[in-house]
């Protein structure tokens, strides 16, 4: 065999380790019963809202057309009760600023120091995972719960509106008409872009589990920056700093449905997470690649 074939052999041996680390980190995961509550919670949460939503317009309000946003979103309260496919966006709306990223949250503060708590941190890193490797497979593990978590919102929200409220063609927020099959595409989309805008809450706390070897305070601190940080992005004498803040463009998600789409604060947000990334990312490479985890 050439030195080329040895090579290549070798990458596609790693390769394939770190897509079965992952899969093994993802796969544990999802099997903690905390996990599965955080999921429920948020298949929950559309289910109340739904619910909510019905009773106030059988009880013989204005059906759901008036009150404006309804505290639940830019337009999308209003519209539940037109199109069920509008709870998709009202669900995101209401999980996005607290329960979404909690969940995140906790996933990954518990990502290092949950290992390092349990004992099993020493194990993982075992040739030929490596490091670099093991942060990368938590981090990835983190991004999928990201998605999934998502994708649990919309999914148990699109049922929800689909058993109590018509569907069919939508109205835009900006006023224009399209159909039941865009307005679902772009309820996909939606929900990618708000998986994506989990993404620097996920660096963030993989950072600082990468600075104790106790899940539990990796993960209430993780929740405690959170809440911080939204609170001052709240403060109207803090608003120069707000726009460097990673939840404040985070409802801009809505601008998905105008007609045509505004991309301005869409795009603004996903720069600002990649710039999280990039930081608490290298950040916690730094520290984990030199952390000592011999006791």
């Amino acid at each position: 065999m050439s030195q080329a074939d040895t090579a290549g052999a070798g990458m596609r041996l790693r390769r394939s380790w770190s897509l079965g680390l992952f899969a093994g980190e993802f796969t544990v995961t999802l099997r903690r019963w905390r996990t599965l509550a955080l999921l429920a919670v948020l298949a929950a949460v559309p289910v109340l809202v739904g619910i909510a939503v019905k009773i106030e317009s059988d009880g013989g309000s204005d059906g759901g057309r008036g009150g404006g946003d309804g505290g639940a979103g830019p337009a999308f309260m209003a519209q539940v009760t037109n199109n069920g496919l509008f709870l998709v966006f009202t669900a995101l709306a209401a999980t996005l600023p607290f329960f979404l990223p909690m969940a995140v949250g906790v996933v990954a503060g518990d990502a290092i120091a949950g290992e390092a708590s349990a004992g099993t941190l020493r194990y993982l890193l075992v040739a030929p995972a490596g490091r670099t490797r093991l942060l990368l497979a938590k981090y990835a593990t983190t991004v999928a719960f990201c998605l999934l978590a998502t994708l649990v919102v919309a999914v148990s929200a699109l049922a929800v509106g689909a058993l109590l409220f018509p569907l069919g063609d939508l109205t835009t927020i900006s006023g224009t008409r399209i159909t039941f099959g865009e307005g679902l595409a772009r309820a996909l989309l939606i929900a990618l872009v708000v998986a994506a805008s989990l993404l620097g809450v996920a660096a963030l706390g993989l950072f600082v589990s990468t600075l104790t070897n106790s899940g539990i305070a990796a993960m209430a601190t993780t929740v405690g920056l959170l809440t911080t940080v939204q609170i001052v992005d709240q403060i109207p004498q803090l608003h120069a700093v707000q726009p460097y803040l990673f939840p404040h463009y985070w409802l801009s998600f809505a601008d998905l449905m105008r007609e045509p789409v505004y991309w301005d604060d869409l795009q603004k947000n996903l720069g600002l997470q990649a710039l999280y990334v990039a930081v608490f990312g290298s950040a916690a490479w730094a520290r984990f690649t030199t952390k000592d985890i011999t006791t």
